[in-house]
């Protein structure tokens, strides 16, 4: 027998992260340069596609980049790193008792170690008509993918939210010839980041590039049209003004389903703590859906900060 061999190492362990997105792969990327060959990795990604820079989808709806170049993690880097990956497939079970999750086409992932990285989803306001076909969000390949099909159809936009995200989708739908409304609750234009002067000139430049603004507007209902589409935004006012596509941008909220129906501790969003474990210390969470000491982020650096301290963990 050759003594120079290394001893047979014992089976692995099996890590599981559901979800796909910037802050679930960052803590993959981190973990594999802190302990490469730890785990055998499974990902599950409720989307069609590998991870991508969910901040570049601005650009993309601007026609300035392609899908293809926001993709950060392409589907040979997971083989590459002996990643099983499973795109498209929304994981809709957490057995904890049996250390397993399933998906909604019944694929079925064991683990030792479990990531929930499931991130947010856009908040739509609870109005008459939010679920007309047509009314969408802004937060995914698939919300670009309807607006830029919806821009070559259709004439009317209308953006609720005067935020940062509702301007940038309100100025990619223009550049791409639709005739776009603004409607916001707040007295200015960015309420968050600017004060009221700097936001009127703001608004001023925007309205010389053809954008429209409502402002201090309540949204009542969203009216349905005769193809079953909507078709109008009507105004707890009274106004009603014409719209083939609304894009909420009102917000965003944990996506904290999944971790509920697993018993899982919530409290606007899944509870960690600073090893960024849950209630299970089997099972970690990272980015937008997580709630540490009372705080859900939706900026990218302190979720790449959590990253770092998940992938640490993970690591030991």
């Amino acid at each position: 027998m050759d003594m120079s061999m290394p001893p047979a190492s014992g089976p692995k362990m099996k890590l599981v992260m559901v979800g796909n997105g910037m802050a679930g792969m960052r803590t993959l990327e981190e973990l594999l340069k802190a302990a490469p060959g730890l785990y055998d990795v499974t990902v599950f990604g409720d989307e069609p596609h590998p991870n991508y820079n969910r901040i570049m989808l601005s650009p993309v709806l601007a026609g300035e980049q392609t899908v293809e170049q926001i993709v950060l993690n392409s589907r040979d880097w997971y083989a590459q790193n002996g990643i099983t990956l499973h795109t498209g497939k929304r994981v809709v079970k957490i057995d904890r008792r049996n250390r397993s999750v399933q998906a909604d086409d019944g694929t079925q992932a064991s683990y030792d170690r479990l990531l929930l990285a499931t991130g947010s989803k856009p908040f739509i306001l609870p109005v008459p008509g939010a679920s007309l076909p047509g009314v969408i969000g802004f937060r995914d390949i698939a919300d670009v993918d309807a607006m830029i099909h919806a821009a070559a159809e259709y004439k009317h936009a209308v953006v609720i939210g005067g935020g940062l995200l509702g301007l940038e989708a309100a100025n990619g739908l223009k550049l791409r010839g639709m005739d776009v409304s603004v409607v916001h609750i707040g007295s200015w234009l960015l309420d968050r980041q600017l004060d009221e002067p700097a936001a009127r000139l703001l608004q001023q430049s925007l309205e010389e590039k053809g954008l429209k603004f409502l402002l201090q507007k309540h949204t009542a209902e969203l009216v349905e049209g005769e193809r079953g589409r909507v078709t109008a935004v009507k105004f707890k006012d009274g106004e009603i003004i014409p719209a083939d596509l609304v894009v909420m941008a009102v917000g965003i909220r944990p996506n904290t389903a999944l971790a509920e129906s697993a018993g899982l501790h919530c409290n606007r969003g899944l509870v960690v703590n600073d090893t960024m474990q849950t209630y299970d210390p089997r099972i970690y969470a990272v980015g937008e859906c997580v709630s540490h000491r009372g705080i859900a982020y939706g900026l990218v650096a302190p979720l790449f900060e959590q990253a770092k301290v998940c992938a640490n963990h993970l690591a030991e």
